[in-house]
């Protein structure tokens, strides 16, 4: 291909629409598990079957797939499983509300079954669009092995494992306090109820002794709770209480008497030191009633309305509506005694969006103690690490003091419990098919259970129910363990520690070596993405006007490890630009003709044969492949894009480039085609580190240079090594060329800046006096006159220890020495003198302000702590600015007449 044949500027939407689909057509993305190279596998965090790609998905799927592609390169069998979660609350309320919306139906208009096909119905139509989605991001999973947590194979690991730990004695079922959502009208476990602090209010009240002989005041935030209470409790030891307890007291608002109990749960200090209890509605009260045995007395339904036990007055009430109307009537009694602001943690259902209710309730637990222990080891013992390593301590805090998970839900989508009933006896059995005979009482006919499990007692077991266990398939043998998981933390229990247990006790193994977590995604005033707050883009229309390569290489390089991510639209100008940069460089490469025939390797050639700038760069991008592949392996994602993104800008074309047009550009035979072949090794080897970051451009660009034969990819090209130490001192590269040729750019660029800060143009050519600091410093110079010429952009450059200018003169100190700039004839010194004073007078006026500014208290006192450190850089930038302003004053001066 020719530099006429490449588009002036990258246009990623033709190289996308062009390599995706050839890279799926030749099945680049296959995992064979019958291949002998070392697997490399990775599962996707299956997203919700209801979603759509936010930028969330974009950060941990391109970091996945940077991992996958890396894998590929150096050599591995990679499978990488996509999928969907069938996320039963979600796609249950989704499809409920487009029923009633289309149809004017309820579930129960319905019936469960005919439900259950508009919801397969609905996931064939919408459901998997995210996985389309991906796509278009340039993800390359294994597409032919996408599942679905509801497939058959799945369906049957998910009833494998209840029945397994239903014979272990690891499954029961029991009537215990869980959390109710009375939107969704189900059960959710510790984990799906999200904590907001709110300004609430704490109503006292006053319980009268059924003596009639004063009363006992308590304190509630649920004052609809009270008409379901059942005693009241304190402090044993409490002395204002001893006598009595064993009395009982008249409950307000309903014709029952409840007992007054002892129970050393209770806080003395708190409040009236008195508690109510409520054993059907409140964790702790719950407590309280099974060691004193009282009644439970539920009084909601469901939905959240009150139920008959509450009382004639208050059934059919909304709980609020209720609360409102018992704090009320307490008040007309007058038993309220006092009513006072109080913040407090309020929990909401994740899905539902409203205030949990706790509820006496029969559900299915799974007993999570036993399964904990040899997950906790697992982490412990570093079997798995976690990427930032903090969250270790997160992790096992919670696995500590781990609680029994409720896995029961009150749905109809998703996987059915495997429990019978019989419907003589109520006998349950547990069985993978409906039981012929209960063996309790010999009854024939059975009922399964209503219920569903929640939704991440399928997803637990992803990363080996995706290979088809419980068979000893071919896929978990090469696949399992996998090799990293990547995932937001927010999920570190609901899914991540329970992996890690289901993995160790259904395959005995650890389901993979590392996890990463991802960090969170906020806008550049630092509030997370959401639509309510407009501030949440679609990663489709970024990819569409900045490329996807654009958008994976910026979401990357401003996400630094463990650290929340800044960011706007805008800031995918960064990615745009840098494609351009690495497009402009191939262009230039083609200028000057096809790929020279040895350009995949360094053999034959001497440090004698090089020159320093060709040295430099080769020890640069071997040190940037080092620096970079090290990145990678420590899930230093951040620091990777940093340290290739230097590199390739500020020294491969910025400056190596450069230096490369110097000789090619002079006509020399030998020497052009040495240049050709260290910028032809060096941009492969660019191209072939980004691809896993830039999989678009990187293709396009390889084929271009004819790195690769067409029906090659890049994606299988090997990762670039560094060079090896034999090969370094076989080509002269050390340390002190890398520093020196480092300088001499330093030097150059402080030539520059002399130029802009005289305003000459930059395309007027002036002789460059250099005094080097000794030979040492001499005898480099003097050896590539060619490209430091060029470099400089000089008319002239004359080198010696002994020179110094005659008559005014810009100066650049530097390492390697002094480096003049003539001006008399190319300034008019006296008009820039006097431009240069007033300049001064300004800055320093302009000091002066600041210095005032800082100097007042209150200003410093008062102000935000960025706007005071901001006139603090500000004050920095105007005295270095005063002080070169000087010197160049000073040097026109020392040099006047």
């Amino acid at each position: 291909m020719s530099e006429q044949q490449l588009a002036k500027a990258y246009q990623p939407r033709d190289v996308e629409a062009k390599w995706y689909p050839r890279w799926e057509e030749r099945g680049y993305f296959r995992g064979r598990s019958d291949s002998d190279r070392p697997s490399y596998a990775i599962v996707i965090p299956p997203p919700n079957v209801t979603g759509v790609l936010t930028l969330g998905h974009v950060l941990n799927n391109t970091l996945q797939d940077i991992l996958v592609r890396q894998a590929r390169m150096r050599g591995h069998e990679v499978c990488w499983v996509p999928g969907t979660d069938h996320a039963g609350i979600a796609t249950q309320a989704r499809v409920e509300a487009y029923i009633l919306e289309t149809e004017g139906l309820t579930r129960h208009d319905l019936g469960r079954e005919k439900f259950l096909e508009k919801v397969w119905d609905w996931r064939r139509q919408y459901g998997g669009r995210i996985i389309r989605q991906l796509r278009r991001l340039g993800a390359t999973c294994d597409w032919q092995r996408e599942r679905f947590t509801l497939d058959p194979g799945l369906s049957a690991a998910v009833q494998e494992v209840f029945i397994r730990l239903y014979e272990k004695g690891l499954i029961y079922r029991g009537h215990r306090i869980i959390n109710w959502c009375p939107k969704s009208c189900t059960a959710l476990s510790d984990e799906e109820v999200v904590y907001r602090e709110e300004q609430g209010s704490l109503w006292h009240f006053r319980y009268p002794l059924s003596n009639d002989q004063g009363h006992v005041a308590v304190a509630t935030t649920r004052p609809e709770t009270m008409l379901g209470d059942t005693a009241v409790a304190v402090h044993p030891d409490d002395v204002r209480y001893q006598r009595l307890i064993g009395q009982t007291v008249r409950l307000p608002l309903t014709e029952r008497v409840i007992p007054i109990v002892a129970d050393t749960h209770v806080d003395p200090s708190f409040g009236s030191g008195a508690v109510k209890v409520t054993p059907a509605h409140d964790p702790n009260d719950y407590e309280i009633g099974r060691r004193h045995n009282l009644p439970m007395l539920n009084v909601m339904h469901d939905d959240g309305r009150m139920n008959h036990a509450a009382g004639a007055e208050f059934e059919n009430m909304d709980r609020f509506e209720c609360r409102a109307a018992v704090v009320e009537m307490m008040q007309e009694l007058g038993l309220l005694a006092k009513t006072e602001r109080h913040v407090h943690q309020v929990g909401y259902s994740e899905r539902g969006h409203v205030p949990v209710e706790p509820r006496l309730s029969n559900q299915w637990f799974v007993s999570m103690r036993t399964l904990a222990e040899p997950a906790l080891g697992a982490v412990a013992d570093g079997r798995i690490r976690f990427h930032p390593d903090r969250w270790v301590k997160t992790y096992r805090h919670w696995m500590e003091n781990i609680r029994d998970w409720c896995i029961s839900r009150q749905l109809w989508w998703g996987h059915r419990i495997p429990a019978y009933y019989c419907q003589r006896c109520n006998h349950i059995e547990v069985s993978r098919q409906t039981p012929g005979m209960c063996p309790k009482c010999n009854g024939s006919e059975f009922h399964q259970d209503r219920d569903v499990l929640d939704t991440w007692f399928s997803s637990w077991l992803w990363p080996f129910s995706v290979f088809g266990w419980p068979e000893d398939s071919p896929e978990l043998e090469k696949f399992y363990p996998t090799d990293a998981l990547v995932t937001g933390p927010d999920i570190i229990f609901f899914w991540v520690a329970r992996m890690i247990m289901a993995g160790l006790e259904f395959v005995g193994d650890i389901p993979f070596r590392d996890v990463y977590f991802t960090s969170i995604i906020r806008d550049e005033k630092g509030r997370k993405l959401s639509k309510s707050l407009n501030n949440s883009p679609d990663p489709l229309e970024v990819i569409d006007t900045y490329g996807a390569d654009a958008l994976r290489f910026t979401i990357i390089y401003i996400a630094p490890l463990g650290q929340d991510i800044r960011y706007s639209n805008e800031k995918c100008e960064i990615g745009r630009n840098f494609a351009n940069k690495i497009w402009n460089a191939a262009r230039f490469r083609l200028h000057h003709g096809e790929s020279t025939p040895d350009w995949a390797h360094l053999d034959g050639l001497a440090g004698d044969n090089l020159r320093s700038d060709d040295q430099w760069i080769l020890g640069r991008y071997s040190e940037t492949v080092a620096a970079a592949t090290e990145s990678l392996a420590c899930f230093h994602f951040h620091e990777f894009a940093h340290a290739v993104y230097e590199f390739v800008w500020n020294e491969f074309c910025d400056w190596y480039l450069e230096s490369a047009k110097a000789i090619l550009n002079s006509g020399e035979a030998v020497g052009r085609s040495l240049t050709l072949r260290i910028f032809d090794y060096v941009m492969a080897g660019l191209l072939r580190l980004l691809h896993p970051v830039m999989p678009f451009v990187t293709e396009e660009l390889y084929h271009a240079l004819g790195f690769c034969n067409k029906d090659e990819s890049i994606m299988y090209s090997e990762w670039p090594l560094p060079l090896s130490e034999d090969c370094r001192e076989r080509l002269g590269i050390d340390r002190q060329v890398i520093l020196q040729v480092r300088d001499k750019f330093a030097m150059i660029r402080a030539v520059r800046n002399i130029k802009a800060a005289y305003q000459i143009p930059v395309g007027r050519k002036l002789k460059v006096l250099i005094r080097p600091k000794g030979p040492e410093e001499e005898s480099f110079l003097r050896e590539d006159p060619v490209s430091l010429e060029f470099l400089l952009y000089a008319s002239e450059v004359e080198i010696d220890q002994e020179i110094s200018p005659q008559g005014p003169a810009g100066t650049a100190v530097t390492s390697l020495g002094a480096a003049y700039l003539p001006l008399a004839g190319v300034i008019d010194i006296e008009a820039e003198k006097e431009r240069l004073s007033k300049q001064h007078g300004q800055i320093c006026e302009r000091i002066k302000s600041v210095q005032k500014k800082l100097a007042n208290q209150k200003f410093v006192g008062n102000a935000p702590s960025s706007v005071v450190e901001r006139e603090r850089e500000r004050l920095h930038e105007f005295q270095d600015r005063r002080r070169r302003l000087l010197e160049q004053i000073q040097s026109l001066e020392n040099h006047d007449g």
